[in-house]
C-alpha cells in the first residue's frame, strides 16, 4: 500500500504536464492548451491551468483562447491540484464527464513490488529500434482504439527508447506472445517519479496477465533507476483494479471534461 501524501502526488502530477511531440503547443501564461493531429481521439486538450484571476474569468480565458485554434470542443482534465469549482465551471459553460480518470501512485522507496506472473508465456522488448517501436505503436493503436499514427511516430519512439532507456530515463516496452505484439506500456522517470502511459493490451490476448507483465517490467525498471514513487492516470473500469491489487493507492479522480466552443 501506498505511503504517499496527496500533496507529493498532487505535485508530482502538476509537473507531469503531457506534450507530444507533433502536438502544436499555445499558451497564454496561465495555460497550455495543445491541438493534436487526427490520429489522437481529440483535438484540443488543456493540460496545464495556473490561473491568476478569479476562476471564473480564468476559464473564460482558456475558452476565449481555444475559440481560436478551430476545433469545436476542448478536452479539459481536472487534476487533483487544480482549484476547487473547477469541474463545476466546465459544467456551468455545458462541459460534460467524457472519461472519468483516477490518479493513482505507488510507493517505490522499497523497491518494486511483486506481482503474480502472467498466465501466458510473454516476451518484454525495450523498443529501442524501429520495428519494435512499429509494434509497438500498433498494439497501443488496438488496445486503445484509435488509428494508427503516421510511420514518423515509431521512427522517434525508437529513438528516444534508444536514448533513454539505458540512460535510466524510460522508453515504451512492448510485450509479445506466441512472436505477436499483444500489448505495450511506457514509463518515463523525471526527478524521482516514474510516469507511466499507455498499458494498452490486444484485445485478443487480454485477460492473461500481459498488463501485469507490462506493469511488473516498468516498476521493476523504474525502482532499479531510483524512482522513490510510481505515477499513472487510470481507468478505475479498466487498469485501476489491476493497479490497486498491485499496490497503487488512488488520491483521486482527474475528470476529463468535454466543453462546447460553439
Amino acid at each position: 500500500m501506498s505511503e504517499l501524501s496527496i500533496d507529493a502526488v498532487a505535485a508530482a502530477g502538476a509537473a507531469w504536464v503531457w506534450t507530444p511531440d507533433d502536438a502544436e503547443v499555445f499558451r497564454d501564461g496561465t495555460c497550455t492548451v495543445l491541438r493534436l493531429p487526427e490520429h489522437y481521439s481529440f483535438d484540443l486538450s488543456v493540460v496545464s491551468f495556473t490561473p491568476a484571476a478569479p476562476l471564473p474569468e480564468a476559464v473564460d480565458a482558456v475558452l476565449a483562447l481555444a475559440r481560436t485554434l478551430g476545433p469545436r470542443v476542448l478536452d479539459w482534465q481536472v487534476l487533483i491540484g487544480d482549484p476547487v469549482g473547477l469541474g463545476e465551471e466546465l459544467a456551468a459553460r455545458g462541459g460534460r464527464v467524457k472519461l472519468d480518470l483516477e490518479i493513482l501512485a505507488a510507493d517505490l522507496s522499497r523497491g518494486a513490488p511483486e506481482l503474480q506472473p502472467p498466465t501466458v508465456e510473454v516476451e518484454l522488448r525495450w523498443a529501442t529500434d524501429t520495428a519494435t517501436a512499429l509494434d509497438a505503436v500498433a498494439a497501443e493503436a488496438a488496445g486503445f482504439g484509435g488509428a494508427l499514427p503516421p510511420a514518423g511516430r515509431a521512427e522517434r519512439v525508437a529513438a528516444r527508447g534508444a536514448r533513454g532507456v539505458p540512460a535510466g530515463g524510460g522508453g515504451v516496452l512492448v510485450a509479445y506472445v506466441d512472436g505477436e505484439p499483444a500489448g505495450a506500456g511506457g514509463v518515463a522517470l523525471v526527478d524521482g517519479v516514474a510516469r507511466l502511459t499507455g498499458g494498452a493490451v490486444v484485445p485478443s490476448r487480454r485477460g492473461r496477465g500481459v498488463y501485469r507483465a507490462l506493469l511488473a517490467a516498468r516498476l521493476s525498471y523504474a525502482a532499479a533507476h531510483g524512482a522513490r514513487m510510481a505515477l499513472v492516470k487510470g481507468n478505475p473500469a479498466t487498469s485501476g483494479p489491476i493497479l490497486q491489487q498491485a499496490g497503487f493507492a488512488v488520491h483521486g479522480r482527474e475528470p476529463v471534461y468535454a466543453v462546447p466552443l460553439d
